[in-house]
């Protein structure tokens, strides 16, 4: 097998600083944000790390901890199983590594999030959006940037909930569907705690992103860090989940390539 020409240009590029790697991935703590569903329903356990043994008779020359986490805490990715559309499609040890890494198209709607928090991305945005930037590549990341990482360390903020729920942007029922079904995506990456909309729960159907694009073997990301310093286009994203066997997700390290 010979080099490729193509790894060795970007082995220079990365080295020289010509193309840098922003680190998408929010950090894991038990302060780290994560849904709250009402009862009856279970929430999954926040991450705790436990020290095993650390520079002792025990480990005279090392440490090591274990820890515990529910599989959709913190940056995760939604893999088909993990809704009832998806339950015979993939679970996350099963996706294609060719489709965990590809272009990455940026959607800034931060301004509109801002003014509205329950504002949603609409089918006729992301056409707007085509109209300026062309066509959503194959194989790619639809990243929807709302400016929601500023609360991803208050879990209060980040959940923005009051008496009638949870008030965070995120996806409409028609284009959920429209983005399954027509567009040539990989998987969607959002700011938000989950790939749904806070009040999406009174969607038609219920939760529509995870509805469509698992029922359609496609992935969410969620918790996505750093979004404002990627273009529009040009970027790559590479999503780096634990291959959980059998598992409905799991954390991921999202790094993206991006042009100096």
């Amino acid at each position: 097998m010979t080099a490729s020409p193509l790894l060795a240009e970007l082995t220079a590029a990365l080295a020289s600083g010509a193309v840098r790697v922003v680190d998408l991935t929010n950090t894991l703590s038990a302060t780290t944000p994560a849904l709250r569903l009402p009862e009856p329903f279970v929430n999954l356990d926040d991450f705790s790390l436990e020290r095993a043994a650390a520079f002792e008779p025990t480990a005279p020359m090392w440490q090591h901890n274990n820890f515990r986490m529910g599989e959709h805490v913190g940056t995760h990715i939604d893999a088909p199983i993990h809704w009832i559309s998806g339950r015979d499609g993939l679970d996350v040890s099963q996706l294609d590594p060719a489709r965990l890494v590809g272009p990455a198209v940026v959607l800034d709607f931060s301004a509109e999030a801002a003014e509205n928090p329950d504002w949603v991305l609409e089918i006729d945005d992301v056409r707007a959006w085509e109209a300026e930037h062309g066509p959503l590549p194959e194989n790619s990341w639809l990243l929807l940037r709302t400016g929601w990482d500023q609360y991803s360390h208050d879990e209060a903020q980040f959940l923005n909930a009051d008496e009638t729920g949870s008030h965070t942007p995120g996806i409409s029922a028609s284009c959920a569907k429209w983005l399954a079904e027509e567009a040539p995506l990989s998987g969607l990456g959002v700011e938000t705690v989950g790939i749904d909309a806070g009040g999406a729960g009174a969607f038609d159907p219920p939760f529509p992103v995870h509805y469509h694009l698992l029922g359609h073997d496609k992935y969410g990301i969620t918790s996505l860090q750093r979004l404002a310093e990627l273009p529009a286009t040009g970027a790559i994203i590479v999503v780096s989940p634990l291959p959980i066997v059998g598992g409905s997700g799991a954390p991921c390290r999202v790094f993206a390539f991006v042009g100096a």
